[in-house]
């Protein structure tokens, strides 16, 4: 039998392991979907890549600070030409994007999100399995909140379209 410590995976936060909750079935559903359309979109336009449980070497409040995000999106532009694949991820990601567990709120993923904007990510999503929702944090701007029935599109992200409801399997409901 595994022990309690063997369960978690571990995210650095103020100088503190602190164990990162385990996902439930929707939650690994929705990750994988999430991977799957953007990995898609990753090897279509060749312009970087993405990982899920990727960590990311980070600084918040002058601490080092290594969160796992549940996928990590780099360009290859900011990944190292010496990069050896191997370890976290090379550089700050333009994207990372957190799916809501059960036990954590939309309010600590909202810190969480401004937490990777001024460490220098360039967009966080926080994905709502309950809302059926994506809400996209860009620095310097108010956060957007794409229902179900509504796409994500970026410029930093060229080409990249995703109807919301393939993240969560199902397409929305006709009113």
């Amino acid at each position: 039998m595994q022990s309690e410590s063997e369960l978690y995976n571990y995210e650095l936060v103020d100088g503190e392991l602190v164990p990162k909750m385990s996902p439930t079935s929707p939650h690994s559903r929705t990750q994988k979907r999430s991977l799957r359309l953007l990995d898609d979109w990753c090897e279509t336009s060749g312009c970087g890549e993405v990982n899920p449980e990727w960590t990311v070497a980070l600084q918040r409040r002058r601490l080092d600070w290594a969160p796992v995000p549940d996928l990590a999106y780099i360009s290859y532009a900011r990944v190292p030409a010496d990069w050896d694949g191997e370890g976290p991820c090379p550089g700050i990601p333009e994207l990372v994007v957190e799916i809501i567990s059960p036990g954590q709120t939309f309010g600590e993923l909202t810190q969480k999100a401004t937490d990777y904007l001024q460490a220098g990510v360039d967009r966080v999503w926080v994905v709502d399995i309950k809302a059926q929702s994506v809400t996209i944090f860009r620095r310097d701007e108010l956060p957007q909140t794409v229902q179900a029935n509504e796409a994500i599109s970026d410029p930093l992200l060229p080409g990249l379209e995703i109807p919301v409801f393939r993240l969560f399997g199902k397409a929305p409901q006709e009113d």
